[in-house]
């Protein structure tokens, strides 16, 4: 297997803790779609704590690749991912996905 499908699975898995059945195609593409910051272990992981690291996920992820507004829905969805994925480390693709899907931006990350 390849590094990209080793962390697949652990993805995977910490969706399928947090209660969601996984869309294998579209966690791959989101995994493309944060490129090589998935190999290193601290741009691998979303530090949550961090209002920094928060605004970073509002503005390059939710704004800049789904094309979202800026408004309190924002930090309502960011508050609902969050609150889905309650694991201590928090995987920056498995985060995103949930974003992703909560805000039904499917298509944005697919192309």
């Amino acid at each position: 297997m390849s590094k990209l499908d080793d962390l697949l699975v652990k993805y995977t898995a910490d969706l399928e803790s947090a209660g969601e059945k996984v869309d294998a195609a579209f966690l791959r593409a989101v995994a493309k779609s944060c490129g090589p910051a998935i190999y290193r272990a601290d741009a691998s992981l979303v530090a949550l704590s961090d209002k920094k690291e928060v605004e970073r996920v509002r503005t390059n992820f939710l704004i800049g690749k789904l094309g979202l507004k800026d408004t309190p829905k924002l930090d309502e969805g960011i508050a609902a991912a969050k609150a889905k994925y309650t694991k201590r480390s928090k995987y920056r693709v498995v985060f995103y996905y949930l974003l992703a899907k909560h805000f039904k931006k499917r298509a944005a990350i697919m192309g």
